[in-house]
């Protein structure tokens, strides 16, 4: 076997080099024009490849910088995503997007913190008993989400200056600034202060989160710390060389251009398709976190796979951090010059999902391990808030 870390990659990673090309010259020729159906289906398909190959790249560039910064990458990168198409959305929208960055946030929350989380617990706990992580990094973290959630997704709602569940400029300009200020937080803790908090469990020096000896006895029962194939971060194979993580670099950032024009493209296939089969307009933004957040789940799961579960809700929960923290604040921006009102308040369900949401996912990430049953029930309310969104 070859040690060339390049030569380890698995094979579909050899066409991960083309597809973000072949999807960069389709979104120059297709870009601004009307598509007939047949080329609506050739850039979706090309649209999932190039998520695939963000996948990719982004985890050569997460295994050439470790852990925890490599959970950055992907989070940040998925952020730009989102904000690039609601943007793009809402202006093509006018009025009718007003409530379309509130839709998709609120989705990209639920998605990550139940959906991606709760299947990453439920893998963990199916292949060990029991998923361990290190709850220090995790309660800090889903801490920091309650926050600005509550405060740019609740709090709208009630505020009595401007009608609607709208910030006025004074209430959005501190939201904002607030959203950056706690994500700044988080990311020093994450990369500085105290990044072993969201180190794996039982490599670098990241067992002490489980804060228990029973938590080490079960790692060295199966055998956690004596695995093969696999760096100290997790990654399998040899650490990529720099010249390989700058070329993932290029192309995941290729690969991501082409995502959101591609994107931008078949949005208003996804806009016709919504309102024929008579579904709620929230349900755009659904299907646009779903989209987005692909490259995260593949990520998560992944690592999942590997029982690296810290590694996985680093992913999931850093990309809910960079939702609210990064998104509401671009939007906030980009509201000075898009006439479209900005909707950002709950509706009473939606808070109520929200509540449940914060009561499970306490119980589960202050205690750093995690059953079948916890992993289970997130994923239920995960599928709660999908059939509300299609049947509300």
């Amino acid at each position: 076997m070859s040690t060339s870390a390049e030569q380890r990659l698995p094979a579909w990673a050899v066409w991960s080099n083309a597809v973000p090309v072949l999807a960069g010259v389709l979104l120059a020729f297709t870009w601004g024009r009307d598509m007939p159906p047949w080329v609506v289906a050739v850039i979706a398909a090309l649209l999932f490849g190039a998520v695939l190959a963000a996948v990719h790249h982004a985890e050569v560039v997460a295994h050439r910088v470790g852990e925890p910064f490599g959970s950055l990458v992907l989070a940040v990168a998925v952020t730009v995503i989102e904000v690039a198409l609601i943007i793009t959305m809402m202006s093509a929208k006018g009025a009718k997007g007003a409530g379309l960055a509130r839709d998709t946030v609120f989705a990209a929350v639920m998605i990550t913190c139940n959906g991606i989380a709760g299947l990453c617990l439920l893998l963990g706990a199916l292949k060990r008993g029991l998923a361990l992580f290190n709850a220090d990094g995790t309660s800090t973290v889903f801490g920091a989400i309650i926050t600005l959630a509550g405060l740019t997704l609740v709090l709208p709602t009630f505020t009595t200056s401007q009608p609607g569940p709208e910030f006025n400029d004074t209430q959005l300009t501190f939201a904002a600034l607030a959203s950056i200020a706690v994500y700044g937080l988080f990311i020093s803790a994450l990369t500085v202060r105290h990044r072993p908090d969201y180190l794996p469990v039982g490599r670098d020096g990241g067992g002490a989160g489980s804060g228990s000896d029973s938590d080490a006895g079960f790692e060295s029962d199966t055998g956690f710390e004596n695995d093969t194939g696999f760096d100290e971060d997790g990654y399998e194979g040899e650490r990529p060389t720099a010249r390989q993580a700058l070329i993932s670099l290029g192309l995941l950032v290729l690969a991501l251009v082409a995502v959101v024009g591609l994107g931008k493209g078949v949005s208003p296939t996804i806009e016709r398709g919504v309102d024929r089969a008579g579904l709620p307009a929230s349900v755009v933004g659904v299907v646009i976190a779903l989209m987005v957040l692909l490259p995260e789940a593949i990520a998560a799961v992944r690592a999942a796979q590997r029982d690296e579960v810290q590694t996985s809700l680093n992913l999931a929960l850093g990309s809910a951090m960079a939702s609210i923290g990064l998104t509401i604040p671009a939007i906030a921006v980009a509201t000075v010059w898009l006439s479209t009102p900005l909707l950002l308040g709950l509706d009473a369900s939606h808070m109520v999902l929200l509540a449940m949401t914060v009561a499970v996912g306490t119980l589960t990430f202050v205690r750093g391990r995690a059953t079948l049953v916890q992993g289970g029930a997130h994923l239920v309310l995960c599928a709660g808030y999908l059939v509300l969104a299609v049947s509300p």
